[in-house]
């Protein structure tokens, strides 16, 4: 059996080591290990890699950014996501981007070697009821990504943090304002961009090139 070449970004040491751990003695050989969605995507560029698992959220590279900058340069390259937040936000802009999967840190040692071995055998993950969850919003009508919407610098930058999955108390957070300001500011997006949920907002941001 030809052993399968696993590339592990995650910017937490006791998640690498406790992967380490649950792959031992395996055909599964991490062959590297990263603590940042850019430091991923670097590395792909440049080694033989079969697979790659990476958190979602890193502090020094975001890791849905480097799923977008593998799957633009390799895109042959099977890509799992994983994380600890089961985020419709996360999950429709890991499906935009080309994802094979998307795995919470919570699952099983047979879930997950299950998922790297159907990854690297080329297959997608994605199970019926994520899908569903995230259809309408990957069901927007393609026009609607044509829109140039008219949206304020402010709703751009809170639509920027929305798609990368934050919530309003930590956009609030991040642009130094209240949460009600957000909801307001989240409540105009939607009506100029024709979506109606956050993540529509997200996959139309994506869709857009502006997260």
């Amino acid at each position: 059996m030809e052993r399968i070449k696993l590339l592990v970004a995650d910017d937490h040491e006791v998640v690498r080591a406790g992967l380490r751990s649950l792959l031992a003695n395996t055909e599964i050989d991490i062959v590297a290990e990263v603590a940042s969605g850019d430091a991923a995507a670097k590395y792909v560029l440049s080694h033989p890699v079969h697979v790659v698992l990476m958190d979602v959220r890193m502090p020094d590279g975001d890791g849905l950014l480097a799923l977008m900058r593998i799957k633009l340069e390799r895109p042959e390259i099977p890509v799992l996501m994983l994380s600890n937040y089961d985020n419709p936000s996360y999950i429709a802009r890991a499906v935009a981007l080309g994802a094979n999967g998307f795995l919470l840190k919570g699952c099983s040692r047979e879930e997950l070697l299950s998922a790297i071995r159907r990854s690297a055998a080329g297959e997608h993950l994605w199970t019926r009821d994520e899908l569903r969850r995230i259809t309408g919003a990957l069901a927007t009508p393609r026009l609607g990504a044509d829109i140039e919407a008219p949206l304020t610098e402010r709703e751009s930058q809170v639509l920027r943090h929305l798609a990368n999955g934050l919530t309003n108390k930590e956009i609030a957070d991040a642009l130094k304002i209240s949460c009600e300001t957000v909801k307001e500011h989240v409540q105009h997006i939607l009506k100029k961009i024709g979506v109606n949920d956050r993540t529509q907002a997200a996959v139309w941001a994506v869709r857009k090139n502006l997260a």
